[in-house]
């Protein structure tokens, strides 16, 4: 009974599932690739088409309307309609309709108006070319598709989250959409990447088609030696989410600002006045490396295509616009063409039966039957003049005409009629036997009267990645406390026993035994009272140290650059034994020391200087050079003015330091 029952529940899940997951995606969230519309803007835009007077319409009645096509409430219809409105293609606007830049909301609906722009007009609807279904209630119709004729998926963007699959399509630039279309068709490569109303530098080196990964910056100039001022922001940011990441990047301590002030309206523009003695391009790089100045972004082209949801690049998306597009206006031309017939077979039908006076035929005949016949008998001889065979409604038009439009019909007038539907019917011919060239030419009016709208905002450039690390300011005290062996930035030590450091930094740690490791910055960790050196892991340190081979008493002196590591692990300076110890230590170049031996009587210096510069550069694992068969009791740092001094009294020491 229990299997039963979980049976059909499991059952009625993926049923249901199944159908609401198809619903989400198709009638939802992904944009559909023929018109580059999600279902909400589809249906707003056909609302406005169909109350289109030229006037502007409050918001409010355009949404109310929307909802007959829209079952999913005045909030998305609304939000949808604004954002359609602030893209600035289809939908012109009056009243406030927001702010991209700070992010300010728009006002209510029932106090800005819109209506449908010159370019949606022109370039969306086609009635004779739509295909309509019931809507969600039955009582309207509306359409599948509009037959759009721009790349309305590329121009405009679009992002959404369906089950299990998201899209986030990026804005490009109206010209050079519409010039890759005429590459296109012309056969030549092309390449198209996004351009935002905010503006700023883009880096596409990784957009990978639409699939890849952006990274986008702040447009940021400076004012004086003490300021700078942000100009444009990154795609997707408003200049309050900017200033909070600036002022929490500053409470973080990752760079000092003395003030910042936002005074973006119709343009974008924040101060930020810098503390004394902060350079201007270091602060630039903390602001890329530390706040939302620089963004990532990663595309993903996920659309609807032949009702499947699909993964294309922006070349396919593009080349499929461009195929449709072609096709449109040829079956504009083929409905004109159709209409242009029509109309001649009307002119040619109308000047025959009136020159020819073949109304006098029809005056004896006794029914409305014997009319049709004998003018349909009539027009025979004149059949090859004719655009088709006449039919009983094109008798009935004939029919249809006034005595008084007889009397004064002109049949000059009528050639010349005739004469000009011809020519539009050869000129309609002509471009459906080249429609490359009728759509190149299509192409290139709508950029010679909208082109100048629609200018490049967002500068294509290429830029290196700030590391982070790189750019931190040094402001964390790592200090080391001696008597109770603990490490960390919490612990309060003596100026001589702390490091200046930032949190991304590694600490290498070297102990008196002969042990190092590297470690993160740590807050407060016990290492024990054998710690000899500590600080930042820098690639080009040079490490110069003796050490007491504990095994057989001999003491080695070597020099290395910074180990490689991995974190946490313990590695060893040499080998391990328990009166193994490092008796000097010291980094850098140019260091002298001076060795002092156990005394012996068959020498009669116990003590002597060396260069370590003369020492090669080893690896971390080499043992080093041995400096003497005589046990070493200590060594010291001199400076090269003693060490100059010990060569001169003793050439045979400077040459045997030359190693």
């Amino acid at each position: 009974m229990k299997a039963t029952q979980y049976g059909s529940l499991h059952r009625l899940f993926d049923e249901n599932f199944i159908d609401y997951t198809s619903y989400v995606i198709r009638e939802r969230a992904i944009p559909d690739v023929a018109d580059g519309l999600k279902p909400v803007q589809r249906r707003i835009l056909q609302t406005l088409h169909s109350v289109d007077d030229g006037r502007f319409h409050k918001v409010a009645n355009v949404v109310g309307e929307t909802m007959k096509l829209h079952p999913h409430g005045d909030a998305s219809i609304f939000s949808a309609l604004v954002n359609l409105a602030n893209k600035g293609y289809l939908i012109d606007r009056q009243g406030n309709f927001g702010n991209i830049y700070t992010g300010d909301s728009a006002s209510a609906a029932r106090y800005i108006e819109c209506r449908l722009s010159p370019l949606a007009r022109e370039s969306t609807f086609n009635r004779d070319l739509t295909e309509f279904v019931d809507s969600y209630d039955g009582r309207l119709r509306e359409p599948v598709a509009l037959p759009a004729k721009l790349p309305l998926l590329l121009l405009q963007g679009v992002e959404g989250i369906a089950v299990g699959m998201a899209t986030k399509i990026m804005p490009h630039n109206f010209c050079e959409l519409l010039t890759a279309q005429k590459k296109i068709l012309k056969g030549e490569e092309f390449a198209v990447f996004p351009d935002f109303l905010q503006g700023g530098l883009l880096d596409v080196s990784a957009y990978n088609e639409g699939n890849g990964r952006l990274r986008c910056r702040a447009r940021i100039a400076q004012k004086d030696d003490q300021t700078i001022i942000i100009r444009e922001i990154p795609y997707g940011t408003t200049t309050q989410g900017l200033i909070e990441s600036i002022e929490k990047a500053t409470r973080a301590g990752k760079f000092k600002i003395l003030s910042i002030n936002d005074y973006t309206a119709e343009e974008v523009e924040i101060e930020i006045k810098l503390a004394r003695g902060l350079k201007i391009e270091e602060t630039v790089k903390a602001l890329y490396a530390f706040t939302d100045c620089e963004i990532s972004i990663s595309p993903n082209l996920t659309v609807i295509r032949d009702n499947t949801p699909a993964i294309l690049t922006v070349s396919e998306v593009l080349r499929e616009n461009t195929a449709r597009l072609s096709s449109l206006l040829e079956k504009e031309l083929q409905i004109e063409l159709t209409r242009l017939k029509e109309r001649l077979q009307g002119h040619l039908l109308e000047r025959i039966f009136i020159e020819h006076r073949l109304y006098q035929q029809i005056e004896e005949c006794p029914s409305y039957e014997l009319v049709i016949t004998t003018v349909a008998e009539a027009l025979l001889p004149f059949a090859a003049d004719l655009i088709r065979p006449v039919s009983q409604e094109d008798i009935e038009k004939l029919l249809e005409i006034k005595i008084k439009r007889i009397s004064r019909y002109d049949i000059e007038r009528k050639k010349k009629e005739i004469k000009v539907v011809e020519q539009q019917i050869k000129k309609v011919k002509t471009r459906l036997r080249d429609m490359v060239g009728f759509t190149l030419c299509f192409l290139d009016d709508l950029l010679a009267r909208y082109g100048q709208e629609y200018p490049r905002r967002t500068e294509l450039t290429a830029f290196a990645e700030v590391q982070a690390r790189q750019v931190a300011l040094a402001n964390l005290s790592l200090g080391y406390d001696r008597k109770s062996g603990f490490l960390g930035v919490q612990i309060k030590a003596t100026p001589e026993n702390t490091v200046a450091c930032s949190e991304y930094d590694k600490i290498l740690l070297i102990a008196k035994s002969g042990w190092y490791k590297v470690i993160n910055v740590p807050t407060k960790i016990f290492i024990g009272h054998d710690l000899l050196w500590w600080g930042r892991v820098a690639e080009k340190t040079i490490f110069n140290l003796v050490y007491r081979d504990g095994n057989r008493n001999f003491s080695h002196l070597k020099r290395f650059v910074t180990p490689k590591f991995v974190i946490d692990r313990e590695y060893r300076l040499f080998a391990e034994h328990r009166r193994s110890e490092i008796i000097f230590f010291k980094t850098g170049e140019g260091i002298n020391i001076r060795v002092y031996f156990t005394a012996s009587s068959h020498t009669r210096s116990n003590r002597e200087i060396f260069r370590c510069d003369n020492f090669s550069l080893k690896g971390v694992t080499a043992i080093g050079k041995r400096l003497s068969a005589r046990p070493v009791r200590r060594v010291e740092d001199v400076s090269d003015a003693v060490a100059a001094k010990a060569e001169e009294s003793s050439p045979q020491s400077a040459l045997f330091n030359k190693l």
